[in-house]
């Protein structure tokens, strides 16, 4: 698997088979033993990847929390509870992901359109 985004719409179709139960910190371990395993097995990041990398940075922009809190942490903190989490992490993914329309003059880089379109096919 080499398309990040394309992995997590799949999980947003279907959580509990990817992540045990709908919750924002099994999508968390999940999308870190991702990581881990690419890392392991030499794999560089794609494009993607190095895109969401920016994404705890801009959690933390975004609900201006100045700590070192995981994205799913804040997000949780925000929520009601880890289902409502994850519902609010696929909309703030999908903010994250079209921050270049919504920001161009800040100087924040993301997917160019292709890839948005690629993401969204699937």
């Amino acid at each position: 698997m080499h398309d990040l985004y394309t992995l997590i719409e799949k999980i947003k179709k279907a959580p509990s088979m990817y992540l045990g139960r709908r919750s924002i910190i099994c999508l968390q371990a999940f999308l870190s033993g991702y990581s881990v395993a690419k890392y392991e097995l030499g794999e560089q990041p794609t494009k993607q990847e190095r895109d969401f990398m920016q994404f705890p940075e801009w959690i933390r922009k975004k609900f201006s929390v100045d700590s070192s809190q995981s994205w799913a942490n804040i997000i949780l903190f925000y929520s009601e509870d880890e289902s409502k989490a994850l519902d609010k992490f696929f909309e703030l993914l999908d903010e994250f992901m079209n921050r270049n329309s919504l920001a161009d003059s800040s100087g924040e880089k993301g997917l160019d359109i292709e890839e948005k379109v690629e993401v969204f096919r699937s």
